[in-house]
Order: C-alpha cells, then sequence, then structure tokens
C-alpha cells in the first residue's frame, strides 16, 4: 500500500542515517587505510543481504535470480569506486564540501539518461543541468586561488554513482528490485575482501564499537531506502534527499570543526534547485 507521507518520512531518516554513516567513514578513515573501511562495511551488508534473500517468501535461489548479471557486475564495481573516493575526498576536503559538489549527481543522472536510456533532454531538463553546472563552478572556483585538485574527487565520485543509478534504472525494466540490491553488495563484499585484507590494520578495541557502528549505519540506511521506495512513488519523495546536505552540514560542523562557507552554500543552492525543478518538472509533464 502506498503512502507518500509516509514515505517522506522514511527518506528524511534514510537520509539522515547515510550522513551518520559518512561522519563514521570520515572518522575511521581518518586513521585506517579506506579499502579497509570498505571492505568491513560491505561483509556486513552482505550478510544482512544473504540473509533477506533466505528470508524471502519465493525462496533463495528465485529471489536472486537475474538474467543481467554482467550488468550487476558492472554496477558492483562503479559503487565500490563511488564510495571509495568519497570517503578518500572526505579526509581530505571534509565532509561539507564533498558533499556540497555530490548534490549535482541526480543532474548527472539527468544527463546521462538520454544516451543510455533513451530519454528525451527537455528543455526544463537542460535548464535544470545548466544551472546546476553553473553551482558546481560557484562551489569549485577553478582559476582561483582557492581551487583545490581535491574537490573534484566528488564530481567524479558522483559520475560513478550516477552511471550507477541509471544501470539501476535499466535493470529495473526487466526485473525485480532485489537482485540489484542483492547482487552489488555480494559482488562488493567479494571485490572489496581481495583489495582490502592485504591492506589490513590492526583496530585499536577503542575502535571496534565504530566500526561496527558504522556497518550497522550502512545496513539500516539502505533498508530504510528500501522501504522508502516500496511505500511511496520515488518522484515524490527524491526532492526529500537533499535533507542529506543539511544533515551533513551540522554533523560537519559539530563533530569535525568544518565550516560552511557563504560561497559553498549559494553554490550548492544552486545545485539542489536546479535538481528539485528537473524533479519538479518531470512530475508535472508525467501528471499532465
Amino acid at each position: 500500500m502506498k503512502s507518500t507521507h509516509l514515505g517522506i518520512a522514511l527518506m528524511i531518516a534514510a537520509m539522515l542515517s547515510f550522513s551518520v554513516q559518512d561522519g563514521l567513514s570520515r572518522y575511521l578513515a581518518e586513521t585506517y587505510n579506506t579499502p579497509m573501511v570498505v571492505a568491513f562495511r560491505y561483509w556486513v551488508f552482505a550478510v544482512y543481504v544473504m540473509i533477506l534473500a533466505a528470508r524471502r517468501p519465493e525462496g533463495f535461489r528465485a529471489a536472486i535470480h537475474s538474467t543481467r548479471l554482467p550488468v550487476h557486475v558492472l554496477r558492483a564495481l562503479l559503487l565500490v569506486i563511488e564510495i571509495a573516493i568519497m570517503i578518500w575526498a572526505y579526509t581530505i576536503i571534509g565532509l561539507i564540501e564533498t558533499h556540497a559538489v555530490f548534490a549535482f549527481c541526480p543532474l548527472m543522472v539527468v544527463a546521462l539518461s538520454g544516451p543510455l536510456l533513451g530519454e528525451k533532454l527537455t528543455l526544463p531538463r537542460l535548464i535544470a543541468l545548466v544551472v546546476g553546472m553553473l553551482g558546481v563552478l560557484v562551489i569549485l572556483r577553478p582559476g582561483t586561488g582557492v581551487f583545490s585538485w581535491a574537490a573534484v574527487l566528488p564530481l567524479v565520485s558522483a559520475f560513478f554513482f550516477a552511471l550507477y543509478s541509471v544501470l539501476t534504472r535499466l535493470t529495473a525494466r526487466s526485473e525485480l528490485n532485489f537482485p540489484s540490491f542483492f547482487w552489488p553488495a555480494v559482488i562488493g563484499a567479494v571485490v572489496m575482501t581481495v583489495i582490502g585484507v592485504p591492506k589490513w590494520q590492526e583496530v585499536a578495541a577503542h575502535d571496534w564499537p565504530w566500526m561496527f557502528a558504522y556497518a550497522a549505519v550502512s545496513v539500516l540506511s539502505n533498508w530504510l531506502l528500501l522501504k522508502t521506495y516500496e511505500l511511496a512513488e520515488a518522484s515524490a519523495v527524491q526532492p526529500f534527499a537533499y535533507m542529506q546536505f543539511v544533515f551533513i552540514t551540522l554533523i560537519g560542523i559539530f563533530a569535525f570543526g568544518e565550516s560552511l562557507s557563504l560561497v559553498v552554500l549559494i553554490g550548492v543552492a544552486l545545485v539542489m534547485a536546479s535538481g528539485v525543478y528537473a524533479l519538479w518538472s518531470e512530475r508535472t509533464a508525467g501528471n499532465g
């Protein structure tokens, strides 16, 4: 049964959970290497999806069956790279600036949906893309002494996640949602085991609770997001995904001593406004 109001509430809760997850990943990555941190997260997440699959009414094998396994392998690799780059960016430029640039990701999805999904680049979408790119330029400030190469990292990460999202929409055309949820977790765990185990560092006793909290919050975040899309239409709840920047800003300021400059605030406002406009125009066109 669809419920837009409950879906919105769950989306906001998911964004809070994702923000806590990102804060914990920054804390851990300041002490331990990124592949190790990502590997631990994937191990716990893989166990979680295996349990979910085993409890599916249609049975384990039927639940994970997919005719697009090569696409899921590609999605898994894209997601692993995206997560690793984001965590690396957190340790260099901080949570706030990383997420300010990453906010351009939904507009990248719009841009990639044309060539990959055959969707038309309408005038509202084109306007949103142009305004969003201006917002990113305001944040990055290329050609000034403020610009840093590291500020490009979240833009690269956003591209990988946008491509992952478009491929997810592609698989959704021919199969159920669960395989799209299951395979990236399991394949990602295998990939990160190969990469992360050789780089494993001894974890201090006081950091083990934070490691498990990080993995648990990651599972919770994905569960909340899954429930959100079960309860409400994506177009109705997607604008509330931008609440993550509010939560990230608070965590960045109060937990890590970061600051939100006026220039970054103006830039991210342009990016978010263009993203909401693109979603609103699509929803209006769909209702019309």
